[in-house]
């Protein structure tokens, strides 16, 4: 099969981490008869230093013309200056609002290798932490109504929470789709002890739920939810919930696997088309030095393989190279531990490769 992939390899640790993705991808299509054609786009702090706008709208038909999207990072402290509407990080909202991507799948898994790393205490990961966060990704405040206005206290400022039917019933029936593949358990979060927008949210998921009765959903407090992602996180099976509460609790879940650096992060719509991404920033301080840890960017590579191309082998292949290659004890510096044998970001891509 040819497949075509639009590359936004992005700022800072971004086009050096999606070099060792693409050459993971580029073995994997020589291992099983593949071809993949890559068209290099800008997108945030490059794409502005170039064109003066952090999403150019050549960037956006490329993207939708292909088969698929990844993305490296964006972002740097030279461009925080910016309004908000200028900065890098608007090229991942624009992208994901022109491709209509509203499902962002976030994994959050601890190798056995790596659970020294895990800053809980080892009684609370002893059975493995394997959660998937799906996080509604074009709705809530962070693309509401916004703005500024006078009130009698002083200039006050706001963000709009609002979420529709439809938006709350897709979100809900992909987490629920993703369970029955895993291990049939969704919960809900949402803080409709207080909100509005939460109590329209959980009354739509409790109408989904009758479409899946060999899921089991329960459902927990925002609040709650995080303090219960730290107390018993092996419990978790697909976490469900909206755009800004996914954020953080995703974030928070991140921490569980050693290493921000490890995670992969995926952005689905209704069809094939996907954005693929690591969860971690451009870290700049490190940009160019061969520190960066390519691992997460990889994984994202095989999470576009299983869900934009049905490519279940191949990225299972990726997936249990990484394993390995952990398992053997090489480590990049974020995940670097006594007695390990510590790699640079192009190495720690060469032994990917090689124990694909």
């Amino acid at each position: 099969m040819n497949y075509k992939i639009a590359v936004v390899a992005g700022d800072g640790i971004g086009p050096e981490v999606m070099e060792q993705n693409i050459a993971v991808l580029n073995a994997i299509g020589k291992k099983f008869n593949h071809t993949f054609e890559y068209t290099y786009v800008l997108g945030g702090g490059c794409a502005i230093d170039k064109y003066g706008e952090p999403l150019p709208q050549e960037t956006i038909d490329v993207c939708k013309a292909s088969d698929s999207v990844l993305l490296g990072a964006v972002g740097g402290w030279q461009w925080d200056t910016l309004p908000g509407d200028k900065r890098p990080e608007r090229a991942l909202l624009g992208l994901r609002g022109a491709l209509g991507l509203y499902a962002n799948l976030r994994p959050a898994t601890l190798h056995d290798a790596l659970k020294d790393a895990c800053p809980l205490k080892p009684e609370l990961v002893a059975d493995g932490v394997d959660i998937m966060v799906v996080r509604e990704l074009t709705g809530g405040m962070y693309f509401g109504e916004k703005g500024r206005k006078m009130t009698d206290m002083g200039e006050a400022a706001y963000d709009v929470e609002q979420y529709s039917v439809k938006e709350v019933e897709r979100i809900t029936r992909t987490a629920f789709e993703i369970a029955r593949k895993r291990n049939k358990h969704v919960t809900n979060v949402d803080k409709q002890n207080v909100l509005e927008s939460s109590r329209l949210w959980r009354s739509v998921v409790l109408e989904v739920a009758k479409d899946y009765p060999d899921v089991e959903l329960d459902h927990l407090y925002v609040d709650n939810a995080s303090m219960q992602l730290i107390m018993r996180p092996t419990t978790f099976d697909v976490i469900v919930t909206g755009n800004i509460f996914g954020d953080i609790l995703s974030d928070e879940a991140s921490q569980m696997t050693g290493s921000i650096g490890m995670l992969p992060s995926a952005s689905l719509g209704e069809g094939t088309l996907g954005m693929y991404e690591p969860v971690h920033g451009s870290a700049p301080d490190i940009a160019g030095k061969d520190l960066a840890n390519p691992i997460a960017t990889i994984l994202s590579g095989a999470m576009m393989l299983k869900y934009s191309f049905g490519l279940l082998d191949e990225a299972k292949c990726i997936e249990d190279a990484v394993t390995k290659v952990l398992d053997l004890g090489y480590r990049t510096g974020d995940i670097m531990s006594e007695g390990m044998k510590q790699v640079g970001c192009k190495e720690m891509g060469k032994l990917i490769i090689e124990n694909l």
